[in-house]
């Protein structure tokens, strides 16, 4: 079955509002594209072999792994959500939105971690085969706050909010990096203001392309 659908992606460092933007928009869409069925998942995770190994990915000291055996571990996760999750639901004609995906990867092993850009293309040929998301959307916040902000949720998953306040700068300019290399997917949105603004902004983004995409959408 060709690849249908339309894929949505949130990234962003630690504490930027992806979890809030994303339930904002998952309520919009309700109203707005009732007949469209929606998948909301994450990454790591979205289905049970990729939770096992985010349990390891996101919990124990900040320097247990290797940026490279994090991108392995990362990618044979995606490799799960993909094939169980991502790909059935697209070529179901569905709407998927997902908490992280393959641009994280890029940025917090990658351009922070020093994994070459080559190695994470080969897993990324291997995990995702021909899917990509249609639309990525980089909430932008000052990493101090976002640190703030992941603190104060005491869910757990403390690993990478440990890392340092030089590591998670540099995952913020990874992402504005990326914007700028991939205008044309990736939508930078300031996260420094009222989570109902940012909210306006991510549904008039997500509003233009669904229609330029041929999806119907009501009043």
């Amino acid at each position: 079955m060709s690849r249908q659908g339309f894929f949505i992606t949130f990234e962003g460092g630690e504490g930027s509002g992806k979890t809030t933007q994303i339930q904002y928009l998952k309520e919009w869409l309700a109203v707005h594209v009732p007949s469209q069925d929606l998948v909301i998942t994450r990454e790591p995770g979205g289905v049970a072999a990729a939770e096992l190994i985010r349990g390891l990915l996101v919990n124990g000291e900040a320097d247990k792994w290797r940026p490279v055996t994090e991108a392995m571990l990362v990618s044979a996760a995606r490799h799960e959500h993909v094939e169980d999750i991502i790909r059935p639901a697209l070529e179901q004609n569905k709407i998927v939105i997902s908490d992280r995906f393959v641009d994280s990867t890029h940025v917090y092993q990658g351009v922070v971690g020093g994994v070459a850009n080559a190695d994470i293309a080969a897993m990324t040929r291997i995990a995702c085969g021909t899917i990509q998301p249609d639309l990525t959307i980089i909430l932008d916040l000052d990493s101090q706050i976002g640190l703030s902000r992941a603190a104060s949720r005491g869910v757990g998953e403390d690993r990478f909010e440990t890392k340092g306040n030089a590591f998670h700068e540099n995952v913020r300019n990874g992402f504005i990096n990326l914007a700028k290399a991939n205008p044309e997917r990736c939508v930078l949105i300031d996260a420094d203001r009222a989570a109902e603004q940012i909210a306006d902004e991510i549904v008039a983004v997500v509003s233009q392309r669904l229609l330029s995409n041929g999806m119907a959408m009501d009043d």
